[in-house]
């Protein structure tokens, strides 16, 4: 079956702008970039992307998107994203490059694979810097670990550290944040007697102070995602108002009215909880007039992060299938079998471009 609607339609040319700028950017200061292109489901027609514009690596945290990218033909290096699982540890030496980490266990995982396949393996050693997400958070025993891998595992190479910030924990990356990733890796160096080739500053958050000028010379390195597949985080929920370079219209998702009618706003009868758990509010507005789309949270997720294009719709909820939407004040007049038009956030797009039931539709390829 040819999936018409729902789908995601994604404009390669202006995802091929935000690359050329955002790797031009961090070109001019000494970062290069990996090309997170887990945020598409690493469709391969936008990791292209990514490898025609100059991006150094290719990453995602999962082995099946790499392999999906090199079975398109698109080559490496590839960098791991997610602290490997020791379950995958044979698929991480096969299908990638490189690997973030943060646990001795693991490291000693990976060379004893090595061995077993003949290969080496780099690795990219993960500090906490306050996110508390992967990483170590003491740092005597991130700098054990580096010197671990350098003296005793033969079959690895210690490429750097690294950092995450603003993922989970929400920490800004700031010059002093980034500074005190710098000494650690230099606290590193003064263990092992080298240089490290990568001092990896962290996602699309950390490209602000590329943006501003402010990133403290020794980050060489960033894995950017969102800033260049959306370019919205920033400019909208960080409100950076002068990164007019960056195009935020490179996606839109569609979706087909299925049904329309004057209905309550209050449901009626005793409430309880929805399909999914959750104990709802609802605001009696009187009769208003309501649509039905056919998409709903298993192709986007919380269809309320879905933004409609069209003045005077507004998105109310919905179920698995279903997007329930007030268009009373909504200026087209909408008929059964129209499309609506939504922008794109970092989670429907996540979600929109993993799911079966979502057409993938690419223009300006």
């Amino acid at each position: 079956m040819k999936r018409t609607f729902p789908c995601i339609e994604i404009d390669l040319q202006k995802i091929r702008d935000n690359a050329a700028q955002v790797i031009q950017r961090c070109s001019a200061t000494g970062i290069q970039v990996c090309g997170v292109v887990k945020g598409c489901n690493a469709l391969p027609e936008g990791a292209s992307v990514y490898r025609s514009s100059g991006a150094a690596q290719l990453g995602s945290s999962r082995i099946e998107q790499i392999i999906r990218c090199r079975d398109s033909g698109i080559s490496g290096p590839y960098l791991l994203l997610r602290i490997p699982m020791l379950s995958e540890i044979a698929d991480v030496v096969r299908w990638c490059d490189i690997s973030l980490n943060s646990e001795v266990t693991v490291l000693d995982a990976l060379e004893a694979e090595c061995k077993r396949q003949g290969k080496t393996h780099q690795v990219i050693i993960m500090a906490d810097l306050g996110d508390l997400r992967e990483g170590f958070w003491n740092h005597e025993e991130l700098i054990a670990a580096c010197c671990h891998v350098e003296q005793t595992l033969s079959h690895l190479h210690l490429l750097g550290i690294g950092v995450n910030l603003g993922c989970y924990g929400s920490i800004q990356p700031t010059p002093d944040k980034m500074q005190e990733l710098v000494d650690l890796a230099e606290e590193v160096e003064a263990c092992i007697g080298r240089r490290l080739e990568i001092i990896s500053g962290g996602a699309t958050s950390s490209y602000t102070l590329v943006h501003w000028g402010t990133m403290p010379p020794r980050i060489n390195h960033l894995r950017i995602g969102e800033g260049v597949l959306l370019a919205k985080d920033l400019q909208v929920d960080w409100g950076i108002h002068d990164m007019d370079y960056l195009h935020m219209d490179t996606m839109r998702i569609r979706a087909e009215v299925i049904e329309i009618k004057d209905k309550p706003s209050y449901p009626v009868g005793e409430i309880a909880i929805d399909a999914f758990g959750r104990r709802p509010t609802y605001t009696d507005r009187g009769i208003r007039r309501r649509a039905l789309l056919g998409i709903g949270r298993a192709d986007v997720g919380d269809v309320e992060r879905l933004i409609p294009k069209d003045e005077g719709i507004e998105v109310l909820g919905g179920a698995s299938d279903h997007c329930i939407l007030d268009i009373e004040d909504c200026r087209r007049d909408l008929k059964i079998g129209d499309i609506v038009d939504f922008s794109v956030t970092y989670s429907t797009m996540l979600y929109a471009t993993a799911s079966d039931g979502i057409a993938v539709h690419f223009i300006n390829s």
